[in-house]
């Protein structure tokens, strides 16, 4: 359409006069076999009124693609208004057209070498715009030869048609190498070309994110910068938004480039200002706050925002919602243009609430009377949606500048007193802000607002008055009267008002109980027997079993202290804010969403991030997603669910690689520490300690690390049999007397051909390194070429993950066998199941998605640090329930000691200590899993006996079967 525009209007200096409107009012039948009669005159004026004739039908909704061969023979001409109307046609019809279409082939070749550069510009543009792939297979020498034409003008729009060639084929233009040349365009001599060049590669790095097309370097950098000055206002778009992309590599760098850009703020399209302000936002990040230039940069970018407000509305819209994200970003840019902001009579109202919202942001203590004199001018306006907004307005002053607090109460109550229905009710909303935000400082108002009781009849007004003389029926003689006049119409409210009255009530009986035990009983029954509202019923049966319970603990909830309310409650999340700022100047500054909220088929939609601020280090484009799967891994354990309908999961996975899941908040601290000594003293002369100390050690500081709180809910019970995955911990292969690595199964077939359509999978799990890795063998037993592999798991007992995409790096042909190696986190989602180490995996190919289980060794999940100190292990063992030790016999197992103790250490198993009691020696061991349980054990070796004894605590009794299949010796070999 874009490319449509531009022509008609380009015909109009080839001679098209306003007389041409004519030809868009014919309504004749039968007009078609005159059009197709007058195409084929020989006269040249005859055939351009008629090909004028058949655009304008074409313009207006006509089908005229039968005149197809007709208007292609009309493409040899001299002329080049009749030339471009062809073309026209041409790039409308070429699609529903295809095998006519290469007619017109030959024609476009020969106008690509015409000595006018014109032609030559319009030849390729039209064949760029023609989505026909038969096409774009002759375009490709025309349009190289047009990439180095000796026009600028031709060069510039070859570089756009590169783009366009790119989303018709972007394996043909990589094959050609026309993105090499289009790369060498950006060092052209004309700005133009270079604008167009810059334009064309940022659409296709955009589509292809981690392509890498736009290399930029202080070089490139240099060359776009000069370029700058000399294109024209949209190429100037196109380099500064390429710009914006750029990370320099120090604050010099950075302020270099500021004062080469900062020119452009004085351009008088607010676009290219726009983008200036985009690019200076992003590098003022790394300049250092006490550089000189950094309060000049500051003091400029004020009077282009400011100029901006004096187009026309839909532009001061677009602008304000830019300078909105500006001022959260950086308020001290326009902390001295408040006036610049104050609402004009004739602003249209999307202008005036943003203007509005701008204001608030920007209040400070030095300007706050000028601000509330405005507002309390507004609140008298008619327009009633700027009214309520600027007694808002008002209530958010009050509670983000303290000082002008008691001012702006005064201002509300003189807007109550005004009487005018839909101000009173806004005022009584933000009075109830203002008592969270200032508890007993201005509670003298209250009588005046009760006055006001009768007239409020908007749902919110009446749920805030309602909290108000609930919070402060102490204070009100008639609460209770006043709250029963509610509850008359109780089941006609809305269910904010029903809920907040049923807390007001609730509070008022704890306050006065015998006045208001009626009253409360009335209100318990309303919300619990007679409402359908299932939030309204929880919420009345909570309150009546704490009242009738506990009515102390009831108090302590209900009349708890109220966390002070933030001063600003909707400012923009701060990583949203980041990226919004990358993007001033586009869609997602005036939506305020990042582009993949509302752009559909954005997946490959990079996440912007401003750099780091001077000397921080921290990186630019999309953020690190490394620290927080670090610092998830390292977060309590997670509550286990209980296991629901797992195949139904699996058949509703996105198969796309995971995301790390936000932190667990950690579980209440504090372990009771018992007094019995459950080793019968056999530790204690380990660690030098007298058994008297008995449970005194949980004062040890290291009893936070993890192991001194029973972690949340686990598993009840581990019923199931634990399967030959978690096999052989002892027979690890090498020699005894250094540690081994952690023991990895021989891998066996997870999928068989049979039910994946020929794709066989088999595979174990290995620890190396401190990461758990999937270890798998993809065979193709069918006939066709398998592709697009991905993987996904269904949520487990550990949260395993992938913690990257599936790697099949090349195409699996028939009969071809891949290794690969996936590796895994712990910070999934996670639920219990049988056996606990049971894993359900969903594969996709172009073929399918198949399913299959497997199971994961347990002791991959040990960690590197789990070797306790002695005396916390003491301490520790001490406080865990007897009912939580379970003792068990390994038979025939033909190692000493030490070479057990090696063989476990490599799968993470420590040995804390070792002592020879009676030719028996005792090692006690600790080994703790990735969600924090920790395990301990006794191993028990007497020399000449294959039987070993292990005794093994924990806190959840679900790690005895676990536990002792990790310990049981295989008896191969």
């Amino acid at each position: 359409m874009q490319e449509w525009a531009n022509q008609l209007c380009e015909n109009r200096q080839f001679g098209s006069k306003m007389t041409d409107s004519k030809y868009f009012t014919t309504t004749k039948k039968g007009e078609i076999f005159e059009l197709k009669a007058e195409l084929n005159s020989d006269k040249k004026e005859k055939k351009k009124e008629a090909v004028k004739k058949v655009i304008a039908s074409m313009t207006v909704g006509k089908d005229v693609s039968a005149l197809f061969p007709d208007v292609v023979n009309c493409m040899q001409t001299d002329n080049l208004e009749l030339k471009k109307l062809v073309y026209l046609y041409l790039m409308n019809y070429a699609k529903s057209q295809p095998d006519m279409a290469i007619m017109a082939v030959n024609t476009f070749v020969k106008d690509c070498e015409d000595p006018n550069p014109l032609i030559r510009a319009l030849a390729v543009r039209t064949m760029g715009c023609i989505r026909v792939d038969k096409i774009t297979e002759y375009l490709c020498e025309p349009l190289r030869k047009c990439l180095k034409d000796e026009d600028p003008y031709v060069r510039k729009t070859a570089a756009v048609c590169v783009a366009k060639l790119h989303d018709i084929n972007a394996q043909l233009v990589e094959d050609q190498g026309f993105l090499d040349t289009l790369k060498d365009l950006i060092s052209d001599s004309n700005p133009m070309v270079v604008a167009n060049a810059v334009a064309a590669l940022s659409e296709i790095a955009e589509s292809h994110p981690n392509s890498n097309l736009l290399d930029l370097n202080p070089q490139t950098i240099n060359k776009l910068l000069t370029a700058l000055n000399e294109c024209t206002e949209w190429g100037q778009i196109f380099i500064l938004d390429c710009l914006a992309n750029y990370t320099p590599r120090d604050d010099r760098e950075s302020q270099s480039i500021c004062e080469r850009v900062t020119p452009r703020l004085s351009h008088a399209n607010s676009a290219v200002v726009l983008s200036a302000v985009k690019v200076l936002m992003k590098f003022m990040e790394m300049l250092p706050k006490d550089l000189d230039y950094y309060g000049t940069l500051l003091k400029k970018l004020a009077p282009p925002l400011v100029t901006l407000l004096s187009a026309e509305p839909e532009l001061q819209y677009v602008a304000l919602r830019n300078i909105n994200l500006i001022v959260q970003r950086r308020p001290e840019i326009l902390k001295h243009e408040m006036k610049v902001f104050f609402v004009k009579y004739n602003d249209p109202i999307y202008v005036k609430l943003e203007k509005l919202d701008i204001m608030i942001r920007l209040a400070s203590q030095a300007n706050i009377a000028q601000v509330l004199a405005e507002l309390k001018e507004y609140a008298t306006e008619v327009d009633v949606d700027f009214v309520r907004k600027a007694v808002r307005a008002i209530g958010r002053c009050a509670i983000k500048v303290e000082q002008s607090a008691e001012r702006c109460v005064s201002t509300l109550l003189d807007l109550i007193q005004t009487k005018v229905n839909y101000v009173v009710q806004e005022a009584i909303v933000v009075i109830k802000d203002i008592f969270r935000k200032y508890p007993n400082k201005y509670e003298s108002v209250i009588a005046t607002l009760c006055e006001n009781l009768d007239s409020l009849d908007e749902p919110e007004a009446r749920a805030a008055m309602i909290w108000i003389v609930g919070e402060y029926a102490e204070r009100i003689d008639n609460a209770d009267e006043l709250l029963e006049s509610f509850l008359e119409g109780f089941h006609d409210e809305s269910t904010q008002v029903q809920l907040q009255l049923l807390t007001a009530i609730v509070k008022l009986f704890l306050k006065k109980p015998t006045e208001t035990q009626e009253l409360v009983q009335q209100v318990l029954s309303l919300a619990t027997q007679d409402s359908d509202n299932p939030d309204l019923r929880d919420r009345g049966y909570i309150y009546w079993r704490l009242l009738s319970t506990d009515p102390v603990a009831a108090k302590e909830v209900v009349l708890a202290e109220k966390p002070l309310i933030s001063e600003e409650t909707d400012l923009i999340e701060p990583t949203l804010l980041e990226e919004l700022i990358c993007h001033i100047g586009t869609l997602a500054s005036v939506y305020h969403k990042p582009p993949s909220a509302f752009v559909e088929g954005s997946r490959g939609v990079q996440h912007k991030r401003l750099p780091g601020s001077a000397g921080s280090g921290e990186s630019v484009e999309s953020p690190d997603t490394g620290s927080t799967a670090a610092a998830v891994s390292e977060a309590p354990p997670a509550v286990i669910p209980s296991q629901g309908d797992l195949l139904g999961d699996l058949l509703n996975l996105d198969l796309t690689p995971p995301t790390t899941t936000g932190p667990i908040p950690p579980p209440s601290s504090g372990m009771q520490m018992g007094a019995m000594d459950l080793l019968g003293g056999g530790l204690d002369s380990l660690v030098g300690l007298d058994t008297t100390l008995g449970g005194d050690l949980g004062g040890s500081p290291a009893m936070g690390t993890g192991f001194g709180v029973p972690p949340a809910a686990m598993p009840a019970s581990f019923s199931a049999p634990v399967s030959s995955g978690l096999d052989d911990l002892f027979d690890l292969g090498g020699g005894v007397g250094m540690p081994m690595g952690a023991y990895s199964p021989p891998k066996t077939v997870w999928l068989p051909a049979m039910k994946a359509k020929g794709l066989e999978i088999s595979g174990t799990f290995a620890r190396r390194a401190g990461v758990i890795q999937m270890e798998m063998t993809l065979t193709n037993k069918a006939m066709s070429v398998m592709t697009d592999f991905a993987i996904q798991f269904n949520r487990n007992s550990f949260g395993l993950a992938p913690a990257g995409p599936l790697q099949v790096l090349t195409p699996l042909s028939p009969n071809q066998s891949i290794e690969v190696t996936l590796p895994l986190n712990t910070v999934g989602p996670v639920m219990k199941m049988e056996p606990l180490n049971n894993l359900q995996v969903a594969v996709k190919n172009n073929i399918d998605v198949f399913y299959f289980s497997c199971q994961y060794p347990i002791s991959m999940l040990f960690v590197e640090d789990g070797k306790m100190e002695r005396q916390v292990f003491l301490a520790t063992w001490k406080d865990i329930p007897n009912e939580n030790e379970s003792q068990f016999q390994i038979k025939d197992c033909h190692l000493n000691s030490d070479a057990a103790s090696n063989k476990l250490q490599g799968s993470n198993i420590f040995t804390i200590a070792k002592r020879t009691v009676e030719g028996q020696d005792m090692l006690y061991q600790s080994m703790k899993l990735t969600n924090g349980i920790w395990v301990l054990a006794e191993l028990r070796v007497q020399t000449g006996n294959p039987n070993y004894t292990v005794r093994t605590v924990t806190f959840k009794c679900c790690w005895i079967m676990p536990v002792f299949a990790i310990f049981t010796l295989s008896k191969k070999n």
